[in-house]
């Protein structure tokens, strides 16, 4: 089975997106890009339009990049500077079996589809994608550590906040490279996971009573976990790394004041590895698609 005749828009992104195109493109489903007018190269089978030029009543996917949209509906657009904003008028366009993909939601983008009656698919919830996904995770969190301290991985206190998919992966890696791993979790069943890893655990409402002598924190809980009273034992050459969603977990203005270098690094798959997030996306769309297209075609 294949996408022909399929019909898809892909609303902006970055990176990630071109190998979603890729994707579908050898799947000959029928594309439609808007916001890639500054790509240097064209894709076989895919039309650049612009948002005004597609039309929505034709449309069997919508495909969004990965952060969605921000909270008034507009869309990243790394390849082109025209504006992009999703709006319910336009998606109530679409047919009623058309899918919206997205990486993560919001409030605005769950709202509109809901008013619109179209099926919302946020990538990013499903477990595949995201344990997928901690492996470009992982290594990136690797470079950045590497790059922004000046002693070695191997023997260094690191605490990891969370026992999440990326959190397992993150406190397993930087344990394999020779670290001192402490992991802090709330739930009974997560400190438990934490002891037969063979790592510490500690609750996390106890976080502050753990960071004095730590020479990082790696955060992955979208809350604000490491705060002021937290950030205020730690030494000043600890760094922070907090790969949670925007805003982040960190009190960044209060560590600024007390020079521990805190960073916000959502997203890194995208930066470090987006050929490979890119296909971890394109997979699971594809597979969702065919799916789709199997049960529509069984009546």
């Amino acid at each position: 089975m294949m996408l022909t005749d399929y019909k898809i828009a892909i609303l902006g992104g970055d990176a990630r997106q071109l190998e979603v195109i890729r994707r579908l493109s050898e799947w000959d489903a029928t594309l439609f890009l808007v916001g890639f007018d500054q790509l240097d190269h064209g894709f076989t089978g895919a039309k650049q339009l612009s948002i005004d030029e597609v039309e929505p009543e034709k449309l069997d996917a919508v495909i969004l990049p990965v952060p969605g949209t921000n909270p008034k509906g507009v869309i990243e657009t790394i390849f082109s500077n025209q504006s992009l904003t999703l709006t319910k008028e336009w998606l109530s366009e679409t047919p009623e079996h058309c899918l919206v993909f997205t990486g993560i939601t919001n409030s605005y983008l769950t709202q509109i589809t809901q008013e619109a009656n179209r099926t919302l698919v946020p990538l990013f919830d499903r477990d595949d994608v995201a344990i997928y996904n901690s492996i470009p995770t992982v290594e990136g969190t690797i470079m950045m550590a590497i790059q922004n301290t000046d002693f070695t991985i191997h023997s260094s206190d690191i605490l990891v906040l969370g026992l999440g998919r990326v959190g397992m992966s993150v406190a397993r890696s930087f344990y394999s490279l020779g670290a001192n791993v402490k992991v802090g979790a709330r739930k009974p069943e997560d400190l438990a996971r934490i002891h037969e890893m063979g790592l510490e655990s500690f609750n996390i409402h106890e976080l502050k009573d753990h960071t004095h002598d730590c020479d990082m924190i790696i955060n992955t809980i979208p809350a604000p976990i490491v705060s002021a009273a937290v950030i205020q034992n730690m030494p000043s050459h600890a760094l922070i790394i907090d790969l949670a969603s925007k805003p982040g977990g960190t009190d960044f203005r209060y560590a600024e004041k007390r020079g521990v270098k805190a960073l916000l690094a959502p997203g890194l798959p995208g930066i470090v590895a987006p050929k490979t997030a890119g296909n971890i996306l394109a997979k699971v769309i594809t597979k969702i698609l065919l799916k789709e297209l199997g049960e529509r075609s069984s009546f």
